[in-house]
């Protein structure tokens, strides 16, 4: 069992930063692949990124264009997204995510099993 939880949303302006954190708790921490994906009203779950156990692999939604960076502090069960350049249109709910079983990063949110419950970023112009 993996349990996550997502902190640091809010509302900012457009051009501003946030920076995204989910602490794991249960499994080791630094046996898994973690995710971030986002929901905004009305569509469906967006990949972002994704880090693998060590850290030192990650991947990227193209869509983003260098504006996130995922990282993971393993002494501290942690995995942060860096958001910069924000847009009204980053506005949605954003999800931390376990991959406990597959030995490569995906994207596909079918994959991971376990899942934070969320935390809100709204992106005002």
């Amino acid at each position: 069992q993996v349990q996550l939880v997502e902190s640091g949303g809010g509302l900012v302006q457009a051009g501003d930063s946030l920076r995204l954190s989910c602490a794991a708790s249960g499994r080791t921490f630094s046996s898994y692949t973690m995710g971030w994906f986002r929901q905004a009203p009305g569509k469906e779950l967006e990949f972002l990124a994704a880090i693998n156990w060590g850290g030192s692999s990650t991947v990227y939604a193209d869509s983003l264009r260098g504006r996130f960076t995922i990282s993971r502090d393993n002494t501290k069960n942690t995995v942060y997204l860096q958001m910069n350049s924000l847009k009204p249109e980053d506005t949605a709910a954003y999800y931390c995510a376990a991959d406990t079983t597959q030995s490569y990063i995906n994207y596909v949110p079918n994959e991971y099993d376990y899942w934070g419950q969320g935390t809100q970023v709204t992106v005002s112009s």
